[in-house]
């Protein structure tokens, strides 16, 4: 065994270290060659495969994206529309209201009108009604008044029916005339 290690160390000297061995290289390309063959065959197919495939879902992906963000503005537009139409309604419909109310003011207002000159009405009616009363009332005490003293200042008693209601309507009648043409002057 030592004579194994001396032999090989002799021939280890001669030989230079900066020149391969052509065995080696030999060997060196055939792996190398098959390491190429190997990766040009079955590993570089696959990675462009995966590459591919990669490129397709990013493409993919930005294709939907660009489809998502157009149906977006779409769906914006048709929100804003909408929006607009709603406010538009709004609109429209709180001038109703308004035009509404102001019927309805109107018609309260007139029905009160209506009411007003009801109860004016009835408060003249019931007005003239106690006129008259009063009239009546007053025609028969200045009539009795008007009797008793013109019985005194004539002297002798009035006590005829007919006479007093004679004497009254005239006291009445001249008061009457004399009230009217007082009352144009």
């Amino acid at each position: 065994m030592i004579n194994l290690y001396l032999a090989a160390e002799e021939g280890a000297k001669e030989h230079n270290p900066i020149i391969p061995v052509w065995q080696e290289i030999v060997v060196g390309s055939v792996a190398f060659a098959v390491l190429c063959f190997v990766l040009i065959k079955f590993v570089f197919p696959q990675m462009e495969k995966t590459f591919q495939a990669r490129v397709e879902a990013i493409e993919g992906g930005i294709k939907r994206a660009e489809a998502a963000q157009a149906e977006a503005n779409e769906l914006l537009e048709q929100y804003r529309t909408q929006l607009a139409e709603a406010r538009t309604e709004a609109a429209r419909i709180r001038d109703e209201a308004r035009a509404d109310a102001e019927g309805i003011r109107q018609d309260v207002l007139a029905k009160a009108r209506e009411e007003s000159d009801r109860i004016i009405a009835a408060g003249n009616e019931q007005l003239a009604t106690q006129r008259a009363s009063i009239v009546r009332d007053l025609r028969s005490e200045v009539g009795t008044l008007a009797v008793d003293l013109a019985g005194k200042i004539v002297g002798e008693a009035l006590a005829d029916e007919a006479r007093t209601r004679g004497t009254v309507e005239r006291f009445i009648a001249d008061l009457d005339s004399a009230g009217t043409t007082g009352g144009r002057r």
